[in-house]
């Protein structure tokens, strides 16, 4: 079968048991692989709790993986957050990924808890059990050097360990599985890492025709002036948006409160170039080189780091915010929750962390000690430990990235209409309605943005499920990633096909968090963002988001989605119905 291997990896860490099954060929072809698979392999414990041992947490790679297609050596974690309470997804580039499908695997899925400490190596062979209690406690780097000789290593630090409700899971390079508190479902497995290893390829049907559309992708890539322009992320990685936010007077400021930071300048793009000589670096095989880092090796932040550690908290101070992320990186904590829970827990008290205190805190919030055990429970949880849960600046639980939703209306939508949470890359708006790309949208106006956001959401989950990088979308289209997939496979896609995969994964996610209780009552932003303006000037207004036509997009969301007033299913056998 060219571009799956059809073989799932099964590891029951409690009865320390290890067995493969087929993957039947239909189930592919509907969803796909990474995101869409994962989901699909969640059907019958969706409802279960995130920590509860018979929850799987599942590793799936995409067709496109093993492949030179651009940006898809990557995987998709699927599980349910501890954070939000709703199904989740989360995707990472790297090695691991590219390992895993070498090994002759389209997922791994790991259920049961361990008595003792382990980590599971995976071969094309099996999978293997390991006991590791010296590694309990130990940071993600050391974790890493201690598995590398085995392969490519994904791993959680002390925060996974200790149940920290936005813990990440790390992959051996520095990328990571961030967002919704995965690492603490791995680490409620007793499950400190996994590493993988395998020499296999992934066959593809038609290389002629894959080279060619490669080629295509690849114009298209050389072509945009957000990938590859003189201010563009192959130069400076995402923090080159943190000018264009201040610009646009959309930078998160003192926990939402303003939208201009003045000292953003001091961790923009080129001041990190400047300031610590960074090299362009990235995922393996990837084109793009978004990511940057020291000539040492230490990874520097992406854009949503240095601004939640920056602006959200009020800090100018370049070199702080570094030492956040590596420490972050260490212990295996997401930079943006971990920022804004300080951010809203700062406000609460009247004051912010300083560099100092945060990098205290982040410890802290890792080992479960002093104010960080509240801390480690996020935002949410935080503020309304405290009284004051109208400071939570979250949707469904999940803190706000760097973008104030009161100047770009789409986000705002979008940032309700996710199903897992306040997340900026389910439709990401800021695409059209700041990058200008494909077509630019007023970025005031809700008109249109529900039919935007739904197809956007669609598209985005069959991205997620190739498992293709968003930012390929800055250059090329569904159209080159479709064919792309048709010469792997020798099935003909189509964007269109593409878009019904996507519509089936979002929906199915959609309806298992409806199972768990979620409606039309968490589609909804924080109250700030209807009452307070933000910081105006320079000839742009930023005014509160109208709440009345927010309500109406949001009811002409639910007509195109199909789905009640109140958010929910008319037809309660939708599951039923799907492959």
């Amino acid at each position: 079968m060219s571009g799956w291997t059809g073989i799932i990896q099964y590891v029951d860490l409690a009865r320390r048991r290890s067995w493969r099954e087929k993957l039947p060929a239909d189930l592919l072809h509907a969803y796909l692989g990474g995101r869409g698979l994962g989901v699909r392999l969640m059907r019958g414990c969706h409802h279960l709790d995130p920590l509860a041992p018979e929850m799987p947490l599942i590793f799936s790679v995409g067709p496109l993986c093993g492949t030179q297609a651009p940006t898809a050596a990557r995987l998709t974690v699927v599980s349910r957050s501890p954070l939000t309470g709703t199904i989740y997804d989360c995707s990472a580039g790297g090695r691991f990924a590219w390992r895993l499908k070498a090994a002759g695997l389209d997922a791994l899925v790991v259920t049961g808890r361990s008595a003792t400490p382990v980590a599971i190596a995976v071969t094309p062979a099996g999978a293997e059990i390991l006991d590791v209690p010296n590694l309990w406690g130990r940071t993600v780097h050391e974790t890493v050097a201690a598995l590398a000789e085995r392969g490519s290593v994904t791993a959680i630090g002390p925060a996974g360990e200790h149940g920290v409700l936005f813990a990440n899971i790390m992959m051996g390079e520095g990328n990571s599985v961030g967002r919704g508190g995965l690492g603490a479902v791995m680490g409620a497995k007793g499950l400190k890492g996994v590493v993988v290893d395998g020499d296999g390829t992934t066959g593809i049907a038609d290389r002629q025709r894959f080279d060619t559309a490669r080629q295509d992708v690849m114009r298209l890539f050389r072509a945009s002036p957000v990938i590859f322009g003189e201010l563009g992320i192959a130069e400076y990685g995402t923090p080159a948006l943190v000018d264009l936010m201040r610009q646009r007077r959309m930078a998160p400021t003192e926990n939402f409160r303003g939208t201009v930071f003045e000292a953003s300048g001091n961790y923009s793009g080129p001041a990190i170039r400047r300031e610590y000589q960074a090299r362009k670096d990235g995922c393996y095989g990837c084109p793009i080189q978004c990511k940057k880092s020291t000539p040492q090796g230490e990874h520097l932040p992406e854009y949503e780091t240095v601004s939640h550690f920056g602006a959200l908290n009020g800090i100018a101070s370049l070199a702080a915010i570094v030492k956040s992320n590596t420490l972050c990186n260490e212990l295996g904590i997401d930079t943006i929750s971990a920022a804004a829970t300080l951010s809203a827990w700062g406000e609460a008290r009247g004051r912010f962390p300083d560099g100092d205190e945060v990098q205290r805190l982040l410890a802290d919030i890792a080992f479960r000690r002093g104010d960080g055990d509240l801390l480690a429970l996020g935002s949410r949880r935080v503020t309304e430990a405290l009284g004051r849960p109208e400071l939570s600046m979250s949707v469904k639980g999940l803190e706000l990235p760097a973008y104030d939703p009161r100047g770009a209306y789409g986000m705002a939508l979008a940032y309700c209409t996710s199903n897992r949470g306040g997340c900026h890359l389910r439709a990401y708006p800021v695409s059209h309605e700041i990058l200008r790309k494909p077509i630019a949208t007023d970025r005031f106006s809700f008109s249109g943005k529900a039919r935007i956001i739904a197809i956007a959401e669609d598209t985005n989950a069959a991205i997620d499920s190739l498992v293709a990088c968003k930012f390929s979308f800055f250059g090329a289209t569904l159209e080159e990633y479709a064919e792309l997939l048709a010469a792997t496979t020798g099935i003909d896609y189509s964007p269109q096909s593409l878009k019904e995969i996507g519509r089936r994964i979002y929906l199915t996610e959609r309806f298992y968090n409806c199972v768990n209780g979620f409606d039309a009552k968490d589609d909804i932003l924080p109250e700030r963002f209807f009452v307070e303006a933000g910081s105006s000037g320079e000839g742009i207004e930023i005014l509160p988001v109208d709440r009345p036509r927010f309500a109406e997009e949001l009811q002409k969301y639910y007509r195109i989605r199909g789905l009640t007033p109140n958010g929910i299913f008319a037809d309660p056998d939708f599951l039923a119905k799907q492959p």
